[in-house]
């Protein structure tokens, strides 16, 4: 069976390092065509890696880092150690979420902290309500 098919889906760790190469590229301006031509790939082989059902060898994860200017461990930050033993049910500890990252979701995340604490927690509390999740703080009130 195909990577990345069938119940198990990707392997968590596939999953994290493609979510930041799709992060680092979008924060960056660049497209999976632009990637893919840097790399000699297609879009299409882009997109596997960025959702994580193709795994990235480390001679192209060598490649991808030096295009973007990051050391190839970048992609590997705010991965849990033991996110291998943690699996179940297809999801890993240590995501957070299991969404891949727009240009809006970047975009929000670098100006926000620009703006003054008071407005931070204003807009977070407009999030929050938007996407229907109760606030943290309202259960420590």
């Amino acid at each position: 069976m195909a990577r990345g098919t069938g119940e198990d889906g990707p392997h968590p760790v596939d999953r994290h390092v493609g979510r930041r190469v799709c992060e680092k590229r979008i924060s960056l301006g660049y497209n999976q065509s632009d990637l893919g031509r840097a790399l000699g790939l297609t879009f299409q082989q882009v997109q596997k890696y960025e959702k994580g059902t193709n795994r990235i060898s480390a001679s192209k994860l060598w490649d991808i880092a030096r295009f973007f200017g990051v050391q190839p461990g970048y992609f590997y930050e705010g991965l849990n150690p033991g996110m291998a033993e943690d699996e179940g049910e297809g999801r890993a500890a240590g995501f957070d979420h299991d969404f891949p990252a727009t240009r809006h979701t970047i975009e929000i995340a670098r100006l926000t902290p620009q703006l003054p604490v008071r407005k931070q927690k204003l807009v977070l509390e407009m999030i929050r309500e938007m996407a229907g999740v109760a606030s943290a703080e309202a259960d420590q009130d």
